[in-house]
């Protein structure tokens, strides 16, 4: 069986959510990628281990 994705919800000043986002479109990117990928920096930096699920083992595109 699948795990389905969980959901993490932030609280943010909505200038900083809205310059965030222009600056994740430039890139071409969702904000959710790039929140992923800081938390799972964050968890590395702080020798945290875990199993990634199916879904993360995913390529995402």
């Amino acid at each position: 069986m699948e795990e389905r994705p969980a959901r993490l919800t932030v609280l943010i000043d909505p200038d900083k959510k809205r310059a965030f986002e222009e600056v994740c479109a430039a890139q071409d990117i969702t904000a959710s990628q790039v929140v992923r990928q800081l938390i799972k920096d964050y968890l590395k930096k702080h020798g945290v281990e875990y199993t990634p699920s199916l879904q993360e083992k995913k390529p995402h595109g």
